[in-house]
């Protein structure tokens, strides 16, 4: 039986704008929606598109301070009294703009609505794309997020007595979930990004294992620029996988930033869109019963809205064919699905690449698998 599997979309999700300059564009998320709608994939019986509600202010202050939100709410409005330094908004990574609240309220939403259908059975697997804002800090925004939707959906299934894997493969380290979770064993954070020596936020180091009763559930496996799809994909079978079979959780959630293609412009690493979906493939083949998955970073639109296509697909268990849709293809100029299978990558890169991620794989293995009772 097919895995039932919800999209969670509405298009007021893609209607505001951070500014005319800002790489985050939400217009992404309605090129997946009208891409997966030309393929059809919301036509299967076990498929749907579910609208999304707001989140609740009790849930979003299940992490954020009241101080913290009562100004998100005030910016909303344009209040210039504000002190937009003390929650670190301004210009550059975290402009306040009109709507502000009402956009990161919805997200939020997206992501507690999908939780929701997985609790009430009603799916098996949900997929917020507008979530993933896994920056966000208790008292500040970060990194392009206001609310953090993965610490606020994780909590909720965590007073449900459930046990949750969170794994991040956005380009960036999901520092605000880590955070969140450092000294928690009922959450197991594990992720794989650009190491922070090369990109914000700078965290992620394999040193960080997680604290107090936590210790051994944070796991990070940082990567090296240029890292192709099949390094990446190796270190994820040989510290994600292991990892997460001794786990048991009751609940896989994957924050799916695919911000680690190889056309991204403000990251460095070289995934394709077809070598993103094999690590989705890889973590469902796991067989968790409950699957909340989440957007996150990209920057390149149709990367995109390609990648997080064939991700859905995964989900879903659907084929997407590697031509585009033909009135998605005259609109957008985009032809084919799928990337060539042999990125123009040098040698030495792939090299290097190769020989970083076996030194982190040796350093994650050494300090965090004989704690839990692994090799």
């Amino acid at each position: 039986m097919a895995r039932r599997t919800a999209f969670i979309y509405a298009d007021e999700l893609t209607r505001h704008t951070l500014s005319e300059t800002h790489p985050m564009k939400p217009v992404r998320l309605r090129y997946t929606y009208e891409l997966l709608d030309g393929y059809g994939a919301f036509d299967a019986s076990h498929a749907s598109v579910v609208a999304p509600r707001e989140a609740l202010l009790e849930e979003l202050m299940w992490y954020h301070s009241a101080e913290y939100i009562e100004a998100v709410r005030r910016l909303n409005e344009d209040d210039a009294t504000v002190d937009q330094r003390r929650f670190n908004f301004g210009p550059g990574d975290n402009p306040a703009y009109s709507g502000i609240y009402d956009a990161a309220v919805l997200s939020t939403g997206a992501t507690m609505t999908a939780v929701e259908l997985l609790l009430s059975g009603e799916a098996d697997a949900a997929f917020s794309i507008s979530g993933g804002l896994h920056h966000a800090m208790p008292s500040y925004a970060y990194g392009f997020c206001v609310f953090n939707d993965p610490v606020i959906g994780i909590k909720r299934m965590v007073a449900e007595g459930m046990r949750v894997a969170y794994v991040d493969i956005d380009c960036h380290h999901g520092d605000g979930v880590q955070h969140a979770f450092y000294d928690s064993d009922a959450v197991m954070t594990i992720s794989l990004h650009e190491s922070g020596a090369f990109l914000f936020p700078g965290t992620g180091h394999t040193q960080e294992i997680g604290a107090g009763r936590g210790r051994g559930y944070s796991v990070n496996m940082p990567l090296y620029p240029y890292t192709t799809d099949e390094v990446y994909l190796w270190a994820l079978r040989e510290v994600a996988m292991p990892l997460l079979q001794r786990f048991q959780p009751d609940v896989l959630v994957t924050q799916l930033g695919i911000d680690s293609h190889f056309k991204d412009p403000i990251t460095h690493l070289a995934l394709s869109v077809q070598g993103h979906a094999a690590a989705v493939e890889e973590l469902a083949s796991l067989g968790i019963g409950k699957w909340l998955a989440l957007g996150g970073g990209g920057y390149d639109l149709q990367a995109v809205a390609r990648g997080w296509a064939l991700d859905f697909a995964v989900m879903s268990e659907q084929h997407l064919s590697a031509e585009i849709p033909t009135e998605y293809a005259e609109r957008y100029g985009v032809t084919t699905l799928r990337d060539l299978d042999e990125l123009p990558i040098q040698a030495d890169m792939v090299r290097d690449a190769r020989t970083f991620a076996e030194a982190g794989t040796q350093s994650v293995q050494r300090l965090v698998f004989g704690t839990l009772g692994l090799r």
